[in-house]
């Protein structure tokens, strides 16, 4: 019986997509991905903590929305820088960096 990897690759040379890499990833790479996401986790943490306690103070129905709507606005932001860093961590090709742009 086939494992689910087994099979999985299997549909991905059937659509002729290349086979993931056997090496993966070094130990150095893997605990700066890991610090990067953990340093996220805890700004979104800071931020959802920080978040409550202002809705909870609050009782004009438009500012909460607006406050919510600041919230979800940074929390992306995080997101997005978190999922820049661990781009650049990879040496995608899809983060147009600065240091390309030099003559």
């Amino acid at each position: 019986m086939k494992s689910a990897y087994e099979l999985a690759l299997e549909r991905m040379a059937a659509e002729g997509i290349d086979r993931p890499r056997d090496g993966g990833l070094d130990d150095d790479l893997k605990q700066r991905m890991a610090e990067t996401r953990r340093k996220a986790e805890a700004r979104l943490a800071e931020l959802e903590i920080l978040e409550r306690e202002k809705l909870a103070a609050m009782r004009d129905p438009a500012a909460r929305r607006q406050a919510e709507e600041q919230y979800v606005a940074e929390r992306r932001r995080i997101e997005q820088a978190r999922d820049r860093e661990l781009e650049k961590l990879r040496g995608g090709s899809s983060v147009s960096g600065d240091e390309s742009s030099t003559p």
